[in-house]
């Protein structure tokens, strides 16, 4: 994906539905892209430089990792030179799933009205690694599902061990070095030799398999400027109040908790194994759904919109109970005791309840 071009300097007020503190003076000033990151034509942004993960990333965090799609987005987006909070809107629409919580993802259509980033489906004949290449040179950075087993950044957990399917952004390709350099979690990476035959699927064992199915890729290019400043800001307000409209209509925390104990029942008759899937599902996707809905609402009070501190702050909550749920079941499980976490419960409905409603009544 290119660098932007030079945005609009978005001096004029857009007018939002969320009222602003008075007397408050937007930023003005775009995101700095971190010093020394600077796109050159024909190779990686960070050839020669160690990319620093987004303040998303980085300090205290309840979750450090969300999912590998949000992840990638925010690290992505933070690379070229933009900020990925402004497009946390999305967060309020969190559902409860039956099975699982929203495995929440940017949406495509509020990342081409902030950035003016379109993102296509690419269609993936002959080979994956020609119409990979074939982007890259144009200054693309391809979005590939790809398989873990083959990424030396996940040494501490699936690298050469287990085989989830997770999505990294590929931005370089050296042919010749069997090298390419991504994007993936909270960081920028280099792999080569077996793993780069093994993540585009030239290792003899792919050649006997002739069915195999291509998998699902995606390709982010720069079709306008970014937004900056207020219009940056006004943009991401508009986008909440839209967001704020597709919210769940019942309280999803309450939908979960009437469902929690035939999901205890499962959790005692399966494995180890299935704990860690179910708590990637419920439990962390709630917990860093809120915890970046929190961060959200923090860089809109310094954009100069109302938001109450007590909102963000009860936004949090529910990230920082999610974690204790989950300990609390896993010395459950460890122990043979059945726990309903009935105080958990009670603890992140109330907080949902002083994070949605009260978030939806400041829309004028």
């Amino acid at each position: 994906m290119n660098s932007p071009s030079t945005p609009a300097s978005g001096d004029t007020l857009a007018s939002s539905p969320l009222p602003r503190r008075a007397g408050s003076v937007p930023a003005h000033a775009p995101y700095q892209v971190p010093s020394g990151l600077a796109p050159r034509v024909g190779a990686s942004l960070y050839e020669h430089v160690q990319h620093v993960p987004h303040v998303l990333h980085q300090g205290e965090r309840v979750w450090q990792e969300t999912n590998c799609y949000v992840d990638l987005w925010i690290e992505l987006l933070h690379g070229f030179g933009l900020d990925p909070r402004a497009a946390l809107a999305f967060t309020v629409t969190q559902d409860f799933e039956g099975d699982q919580f929203t495995f929440f993802k940017f949406p495509l259509d509020d990342l081409d009205r902030l950035y003016g980033i379109q993102v296509q489906e690419l269609a993936i004949y002959d080979s994956l690694e020609s119409r990979v290449l074939a982007q890259t040179l144009r200054g693309h950075t391809v979005l590939a599902e790809v398989d873990g087993y083959y990424l030396p950044d996940t040494r501490a957990t699936s690298y050469r061990r287990e085989h989830p399917k997770t999505t990294i952004g590929i931005d370089f390709v050296d042919i010749a070095a069997r090298r390419i350099g991504y994007f993936h979690n909270a960081g920028y990476h280099w792999l080569e030799g077996e793993d780069y035959d093994g993540v585009f699927r030239k290792l003899p064992h792919f050649a006997g398999q002739p069915d195999l199915l291509f998998p699902y890729v995606e390709f982010a290019k720069q079709a306008r400027p970014a937004l900056e400043g207020t219009a940056l800001a006004d943009t991401s307000a508009e986008l909440l109040c839209v967001h704020l409209d597709r919210r769940p209509l019942v309280n999803p925390i309450s939908q979960w908790r009437a469902a929690f104990p035939a999901h205890l029942d499962t959790l005692f008759e399966r494995d180890e194994a299935y704990f860690h899937l179910y708590s990637f599902n419920l439990m962390r996707q709630l917990g860093a759904n809120f915890e970046f809905l929190s961060k959200y609402l923090l860089w809109l009070f310094a954009q100069g919109f109302e938001i109450p501190p007590t909102i963000p702050a009860a936004a949090q909550r529910i990230a920082s109970e999610s974690m204790v749920m989950q300990f609390r079941l896993v010395r459950a499980i460890a122990r043979g005791r059945r726990d309903t976490c009935e105080d958990c419960f009670d603890v992140l409905e109330s907080a949902y309840e002083k994070t949605l409603p009260p978030l939806a009544a400041l829309v004028r």
